[in-house]
C-alpha cells in the first residue's frame, strides 16, 4: 500500500473507527481448535482484538498492521492485560512472511488476494488459518463499498483450496435474512 494508506488508517483509528473489543466470530466460536502452544500471527491486526485473544490462549503472538495508531492501542491493551504481543508497523501487502513459521494465522476484514500463497506458505505443517471478511453478496451496507475488498461467492474456498478445510460458512442471502451470519464469510483451514 502507498504511504497515504497508512495516513488514512491512522486517521480512522485516531477517530475511534474500526475498533473491536473482542475477537471475530471465527475465533470466538472455534477457539477450541487452537493449539495449546505455538506461534501465532494476527495479520492486518488493527487494534489487535484477535492478537490479544491468541496471547490469552498462551500462543507466542505477533501482530502486524500498517497503522501505527492501531498498533499503539494494541500495545497499551497488551500491557494493561499483562499479555505479550510482538507488534510490527508495516505494510502487510509488501512485508515478507517467513516460510513455515506460524502455527496459527488470523486475518479479519482485510482482503489482498495476492497474499494468499504467502499466508499459506507461512503456516507450519498442521498450522491453522482463521479467516473472516466481507462478501459482495450482502444484506446490509456494513463493510467496504468497493467490491475489490469483498469476496465473491465461494471465493475464499478457492483462495484456500490448498488447505484442508475444517470449517466454512457463507450464508449470503439465502433464507431468513434476520438470522445467521450475513455479509461475511469465515474459514478455518489447515496446512497438511
Amino acid at each position: 500500500m502507498p504511504h497515504h494508506d497508512a495516513e488514512k488508517w491512522n486517521a480512522r483509528y485516531r477517530a475511534g473507527n474500526h475498533d473491536r473489543s473482542g475477537p471475530v466470530q471465527v475465533l470466538s466460536e472455534f477457539g477450541y481448535l487452537l493449539p495449546r502452544k505455538g506461534k501465532a500471527l494476527d495479520l492486518a491486526c488493527g487494534t489487535g482484538a484477535n492478537a490479544l485473544f491468541l496471547a490469552r490462549h498462551g500462543l507466542i503472538t505477533s501482530a502486524w498492521d500498517i497503522s501505527g495508531e492501531a498498533i499503539s492501542v494494541l500495545r497499551e491493551r497488551a500491557v494493561k492485560n499483562n499479555l505479550a504481543v510482538k507488534t510490527r508497523v508495516c505494510d502487510v501487502t509488501t512485508a515478507r512472511l517467513p516460510a513455515r513459521r506460524f502455527d496459527v494465522i488470523t486475518v479479519s476484514y482485510f482482503l489482498e488476494r495476492a497474499l494468499f500463497p504467502a499466508i499459506i506458505n507461512a503456516l507450519k505443517q498442521n498450522g491453522l488459518l482463521f479467516y473472516q471478511t466481507w462478501l459482495r453478496e450482502r444484506h446490509t451496507e456494513k463493510g467496504p463499498h468497493n467490491d475489490n475488498f469483498r469476496l465473491g461467492a465461494n471465493e475464499l474456498l478457492q483462495l484456500c483450496s490448498s488447505l484442508h478445510i475444517i470449517h466454512y460458512r457463507e450464508e449470503g442471502l439465502t433464507g431468513d435474512r434476520s438470522q445467521g451470519m450475513r455479509d461475511e464469510a469465515m474459514l478455518i483451514g489447515q496446512r497438511r
